[in-house]
């Protein structure tokens, strides 16, 4: 796929059939989201197809496909999270900007697109810090809300740099700005409530911090001996917990469409 200068790849999807009842559903860090029917990219061109109309400075987070009724979580930069059925978001077509998904305060982004199936919620924060949360905690409002806590962001914690939907047979891969990759069992990650701080999930040296998570999807047969995890970086802990001091403002203001 040839690519403008600045552009890179941000997701691929296996798709096995374009059907009609099919959504891809996207944000971006400026909490833009959209769904346009799966259909709409079934005829490709060489140079590729406009699948949203992104506003300067703004890039493209998350994609998934939907069938337009399912639960979806936005996650924030400052451990904020927003929960909203995808019915909300009416279908547009591809040449369309979207609409607001979550209002975000200055100096905040999303981070990270969800769509609620089954599993845990795993948040991982820049000073090396993350914790495991139910799905049922996150509860569902109207989009264009401000968010619940989703973990807080503490100076010990620093700001949040990924979360995931991930099951307890699954492994996750943490890498950090210092070049070290880490490798750790997801079910050696403490479940707790959203408002709490979380647990040490590796050691980082100093000034050292993580960039990014990954979910590595685990098989129910594999052998304990296959995980490569490297125990001097790798930490559980009780997780700290605090209070439960939520906001969720709604909102439902909606962004101009480009042209079809």
């Amino acid at each position: 796929m040839p690519l403008e200068q600045g552009e890179k790849i941000n997701a691929l999807l296996p798709i096995r059939e374009f059907t009609e009842n099919k959504f891809i559903f996207m944000a971006t860090s400026a909490g833009t989201v959209k769904k346009t029917p799966l259909n709409e990219f079934e005829r490709q061109r060489a140079t590729g197809k406009i699948a949203i109309d992104l506003r300067e400075g703004d890039t493209l987070v998350g994609v998934a496909v939907t069938d337009g009724q399912q639960n979806v979580l936005l996650f924030g930069s400052t451990g904020k999270a927003v929960c909203f059925n995808e019915a909300d978001v009416r279908s547009m077509g591809r040449t369309a900007s979207g609409v607001r998904g979550m209002r975000l305060q200055e100096g905040q982004k999303i981070i990270s697109l969800i769509i609620a199936t089954e599993g845990t919620v795993l948040n991982i924060t820049e000073n090396g810090y993350g914790k495991r949360t139910r799905l049922e905690e996150f509860t569902c409002h109207k989009r264009g809300g401000q968010g619940l806590i989703a973990i807080q962001t503490s100076e010990r914690n620093g700001a949040v740099v990924g979360a995931v939907l991930v099951n307890d047979n699954d492994e996750i891969m943490l890498i950090t700005d210092g070049g070290t990759l880490v490798r750790t069992r997801v079910d050696g990650i403490s479940v707790v409530g959203r408002n709490t701080q979380g647990v040490t999930i590796i050691r980082l040296d100093k000034k050292e911090k993580v960039i990014g998570v990954d979910r590595i999807e685990g098989l129910v047969d594999e052998d304990d001996d296959e995980s490569e995890v490297d125990d001097d970086r790798v930490l559980d802990a009780d997780a700290v917990s605090n209070d439960d001091a939520d906001s969720d403002d709604s909102g439902d203001n909606e962004i101009e469409e480009g042209g079809e």
